[in-house]
């Protein structure tokens, strides 16, 4: 891998807000933007022109905000060292193929499922063992950040993979203008609940017991590779995907990369992860992506990378932490990987 709108008011938000949120809310506006930027980053630090691949891809319907992030991205910030070997999968297959229980269990569910899902306006909870704690409109969030394309591989725990290019800004950024606190060890992330627009949250045959919850150690999280990501192929995340907010941890595999955000909290014991809960001798806490710890019902010597057909199966070899080794091996030099799964 490369590493290379509500009406005006005369109010003032400090005269309708109870000043303790208020003057959270100011800090994490203010916090600094680009922890990422001591990388050897491919490109400039400053706006590249948006690549021609993504003219067909459709719209979507972004929020201004957004539009005028994407407008300033740094394109193409990270990409695969051989672009020949990972190349990315064309939209309507990252689009079109997904796990995404909320909307059900078929690969094709949540494309055909998720056009339901209300994604404008959004907030993010940021609290737990934080200074600067409170209710985040998404586009607060992002606005301090720089953002950036990553062409990420994506390795699924069920041995199937994709390239695709996300477009978001860097989970440390957030977290270092949350500003923990000494006791924060861990950060856990919950998706939105809300039966009405999520089918499968209906379903009495679920094994999830809702919210999907997921979780990171501090030192994970902070990894400048760690990624949350706001859009996809120039565009805005399509609500399949994981709109408007959702993890990617490249390194791992792709249960970790939680979907539709609504919580962040900074915490001081390792969150209990929803697969995890279901299947703990299935699905561990770390779920790095290792080929030579199989799953106990298949192989993960071995993934299909997506797209592929019956005349061309397109099975590759796995590659230790998804080839992100390099960057993220340190972190785990003294643990056992087969105990820490």
């Amino acid at each position: 891998m490369l590493i290379k709108i509500a009406k005006p008011s005369d109010l003032h938000e400090s005269e309708v807000t109870p000043e303790s949120i208020y003057l959270s809310r100011r800090r994490f506006m203010g916090g600094l933007a680009g922890l990422g930027a001591g990388l050897a980053l491919a490109g400039n630090a400053t706006a590249q022109e948006q690549p021609s691949d993504y003219a067909d891809v459709p719209e979507g319907d972004a929020p201004e905000w957004f539009k005028a992030k994407r407008d300033a991205a740094e394109w193409q910030a990270i990409v695969p060292s051989d672009p020949s070997q990972d190349k990315m999968a064309p939209f309507a297959d990252a689009s079109g193929y997904n796990n995404f229980f909320e909307f059900g269990t078929g690969k094709s569910d949540p494309a055909r499922k998720a056009g339901s899902l209300v994604t404008q306006p959004w907030s993010v909870v940021i609290d737990g063992e934080v200074n600067n704690a409170g209710r985040f409109a998404l586009e607060d969030i992002a606005k301090p950040s720089q953002f950036e394309e990553r062409i990420y591989r994506l390795r699924c725990v069920e041995a199937w993979s994709m390239v695709i290019p996300w477009l978001g800004i860097s989970l440390a950024d957030v977290i270092q203008r949350a500003e923990p606190t000494s006791k924060a060890k861990y950060v856990r992330f919950e998706t939105l609940v809300d039966p009405e627009q999520m089918p499968g949250q209906r379903s009495s045959f679920g094994l999830i017991d809702w919210p999907y919850v997921e979780g990171l150690r501090l030192d994970e999280a902070m990894h400048p590779l760690s990624f949350l990501a706001m859009g996809m192929y120039g565009r805005e995340l399509p609500n399949q995907n994981g709109a408007p907010l959702r993890l990617v941890v490249p390194w791992k595999y792709g249960f970790k990369s939680i979907k539709s955000i609504v919580r962040i909290s900074l915490v001081e014991e390792e969150p209990l992860n929803s697969w995890q809960q279901i299947a703990a001798n299935e699905y561990g806490f770390y779920a790095n992506v290792n080929p030579e710890v199989d799953h106990p019902r298949w192989s993960q010597a071995t993934e299909r990378r997506l797209p592929n057909s019956l005349f061309n199966t397109n099975i590759i070899d796995t590659r230790m932490f998804n080839g992100y080794g390099d960057e993220v091996a340190s972190l785990y030099a003294d643990m056992d990987l087969r105990t820490h799964y």
